[in-house]
């Protein structure tokens, strides 16, 4: 970036999209530019060089190189959200600001996640190659993600409730977890308008699943958290929302209302299912799975059915190291 252009950006504020593209609906994940002073990027796309293409790209029809990246912002540790952490750090050299949290979750012991996953996972009742699926891929993703986000990289652990000053912007964080444990947003305010950067909460078109911690420990919490989450970002006011997945929007207000409602229909629907024999987690899961990957919606379904257990209106009996579930 010119001298000139420097300048001519000192004293504005814009935001610019940049759209990775992801083998999952909605088939892309989202980046955003902050065009100011000192360029934030808020999230870093998806792994790979295909990625790292498109994340060139979009910053040069924002009139940026890679190298301008003043400051790296991650909302949470998903692979299609810090893919290209290693290279923006090593062309550009950013501050970078991760959520608390992760420092921690990415010392986890791969042995010892491996373990508890599998015994989580045989409890919801997978079996066979989806059981070792199940472990393999916590064990990979802690293994990649870990290398991706690495702590070396990180100059702010940042916590929720609290204002942190980015470049010439001063924002405010809330811990939004349910999806990712660890899952942060940040709100700030130029042209009159608040923003929110919202990573994977508050999208138009959907609810993204409650991975929450996958299943490790505090899987079963996930629909709990995701509940926290979503009743703290409607304590928030909010004109503009920039979220990971589906349309920049300006309906915050139906989005929360939309997430509630979604994790309602969540509790309902994994009641109905129950009968009196006893359903596994993955029973129910596959009956709720339609042309959704199962290997998530069984995560949340066993949080899902561990809090209507917990408040009542399920009962549950473990035999042979497998959970099974009836109405209360």
């Amino acid at each position: 970036m010119s001298e000139q252009d420097a300048e001519q950006r000192a004293e504005s504020v814009a935001v610019h999209r940049i759209e990775f593209s992801v083998d999952w609906p909605p088939g892309h994940v989202a980046a955003y530019l902050v065009d100011c002073a000192e360029p934030i990027l808020f999230d870093a796309g998806m792994a790979g060089e295909d990625a790292h293409e498109e994340l060139v790209a979009g910053l040069a029809d924002s009139g940026y190189d890679l190298a301008d990246v003043d400051h790296l912002v991650v909302t949470h540790p998903h692979v299609d959200h810090i893919g290209q952490v290693p290279a923006i750090v090593e062309t550009a050299d950013p501050e970078v600001y991760a959520p608390a949290g992760v420092d921690e979750r990415f010392d986890r012991d791969p042995d010892e996640l491996a373990e508890t996953v599998e015994q989580n996972a045989k409890a919801a009742g997978l079996r066979g190659e989806y059981l070792d699926e199940a472990v393999e891929m916590s064990v990979e993703s802690l293994e990649r993600d870990g290398g991706l986000l690495s702590p070396d990289y990180v100059d702010h652990w940042v916590d929720g409730g609290t204002e942190i000053d980015i470049g010439p912007l001063t924002f405010e964080t809330t811990h939004t977890p349910g999806h990712q444990a660890d899952h942060l947003v940040f709100q700030t305010e130029f042209d009159g308008e608040r923003r929110l950067f919202a990573g994977d909460m508050a999208l138009a078109t959907f609810r993204p699943v409650a991975m929450h911690t996958g299943f490790d420990d505090g899987y079963d919490e996930a629909i709990d958290a995701y509940y926290t989450g979503v009743d703290r970002l409607a304590e928030l006011t909010v004109d503009r929302v920039y979220p990971g997945h589906g349309p920049v929007h300006a309906d915050f207000d139906d989005a929360i209302a939309d997430d509630r409602e979604s994790l309602d229909h969540l509790l309902e629907r994994s009641l109905e299912m129950l009968d009196d024999d006893g359903k596994t987690a993955v029973d129910v899961a596959f009956q709720r799975k339609g042309d959704r990957d199962i290997r998530y919606l069984v995560i949340e379904t066993t949080s899902a059915l561990a809090k209507l257990d917990r408040d009542g209106e399920a009962s549950s009996t473990l035999e042979d190291g497998v959970r099974r579930f009836t109405v209360a």
